[in-house]
């Protein structure tokens, strides 16, 4: 048994898949990865209390990108149409510099990724992704704004407890509530989330203020110590935008706004495209990009790490809700035919399967950043002529590689086409 004693409030869901087998199972975390979690364990036959501090879903966030890894999960789940009816399908992804907007190079994307890849690159609103999920649990399942005080386990079950003196057992705990994971210091001691050294300002316009501007649809602008992104979303009436910055520290927060033309005075110089996006934007928040260090393992006994609470990465590859998704997956299949007593070392399978290619991609957001992020001279230049050195080669972005059907992800749902090859460059340097 072990003390827990963060402070955190729940969502509870009480989830029946047909043909249960006996196990039951928590989900602390009703973000992309819990709810994920949630229906892949209740498609697997089990049944499950997700657990979620929100008082209420709100619309939270800004854009996400859904590369084919991610999109592949959703299929197994049978939302991959209800989420790509509320998407955007890039043709491809350019790469362009700071200061005349001259494009570096472009990959595919569009048809040729889906071809390749077996699932499609799309672009959203976070909220319209975690709406459809959320939407797939029973509303009759849901609490809200249920505060959860404790948490244990011995040998045959885990638990945990509520303010209002409830006590939760289950076969297994499966903790995905975010960055900030107090279940995470408990399982493996106190660390905290770690500052990058670069902030954001994000923002959301109708897509119809900047046509004036001739966008490309998804790209991403590289300069010194900054790099701009953009893309649309929601069917095409938004335009996401997110301008990266070298920075002191920064709180963490979605809600946060910026002071009044902050934006402009950190990109000035930069392409007049980029500057009368930012200059239209209307309302612009400011936060600073946190990750956790790697772990060696994330699970003990019943309970598990899963999405940020295991891997939370800078989002300079637009993979973070994408292994949280993968995770799901895995999770659910190493579960599909486990007994209560076998959780345990279905677990250990769980992170065999997943932790080295989570960290791998942790590791090479970060390094992604500090390229995008280069001083002008020859530093910039060799790494522009790699890139389009590499998009004239292989069509695909070097990190298309993470995106191919393996045993991570097996359980994800069907692969490409039969003859499709996948490509295994070199993560950038």
């Amino acid at each position: 048994m072990f003390p827990y004693r963060p402070m955190c409030t729940i969502l509870v869901m009480r989830l029946s898949g047909t043909g249960w087998r006996g196990v039951r199972a928590i989900v602390m975390g009703a973000g992309i990865g819990g709810l994920a979690a949630a229906l892949s364990l209740r498609r697997a036959g089990h049944e499950v209390t997700l657990v979620e501090r929100a008082p209420r879903f709100t619309e939270v966030g800004a854009g996400v990108q859904l590369a084919p890894n991610a999109t592949r999960v959703l299929r197994g789940l049978g939302l991959l149409d209800e989420v790509a009816a509320r998407a955007v399908r890039p043709s491809h992804m350019s790469f362009r510099t700071w200061s005349d907007g001259s494009e570096v190079c472009r990959y595919l994307l569009g048809r040729a990724a889906e071809e390749e890849f077996g699932a499609p690159y799309l672009l959203l609103h976070r909220a319209d992704l975690h709406g459809v999920l959320a939407a797939s649990v029973p509303a009759g399942s849901v609490r809200l704004d249920t505060t959860v005080v404790g948490m244990g386990q011995d040998d045959r079950t885990a638990w945990v407890t509520t303010a209002g003196g409830e006590r939760l057992t289950a076969d297994l705990v499966v903790v995905a509530d975010g960055i900030r994971s107090a279940a995470r210091r408990w399982l493996f001691g106190a660390d905290e989330a770690l500052f990058s050294g670069t902030a954001a300002y994000r923002a959301l316009l109708p897509a119809g203020e900047v046509a004036d501007l001739e966008l490309p649809e998804l790209a991403v602008w590289m300069g010194p110590g900054r790099h701009f992104v953009h893309y649309r979303v929601r069917r095409g009436e938004l335009l996401n935008t997110v301008a990266v910055f070298t920075a002191g520290a920064a709180p963490e927060s979605w809600t946060a706004r910026a002071e009044p033309g902050a934006q402009l005075r950190e990109f000035a110089g930069w392409d007049p495209r980029v500057l009368r996006v930012l200059e239209r934007a209307g309302q612009v928040f400011r936060h600073g990009i946190h990750a956790r260090a790697p772990l060696a393992r994330w699970n003990v006994g019943r309970v598990t790490l899963l999405g940020d609470s295991a891997h939370a990465m800078v989002p300079f590859l637009a993979q973070g809700a994408a292994q949280a998704l993968m995770d799901a997956a895995v999770l659910g299949d190493v579960l599909g035919d486990a007994t209560p007593a076998e959780v345990p070392g279905a677990l250990d399978r769980y992170v065999r399967r997943r932790l080295a290619t989570a960290t791998d991609v942790q590791a090479g957001a970060a390094r992604a950043g500090e390229d995008f992020h280069l001083p002008d001279g020859p530093g910039a230049r060799a790494r522009n002529a790699r890139m389009a050195a590499y998009a004239a080669e292989h069509g695909f972005m070097p990190q298309a590689a993470a995106w191919a059907p393996d045993t991570g992800d097996r359980a994800a749902g069907p692969g490409p086409p039969s003859g499709g090859s996948h490509p295994r460059p070199p993560a950038p340097d």
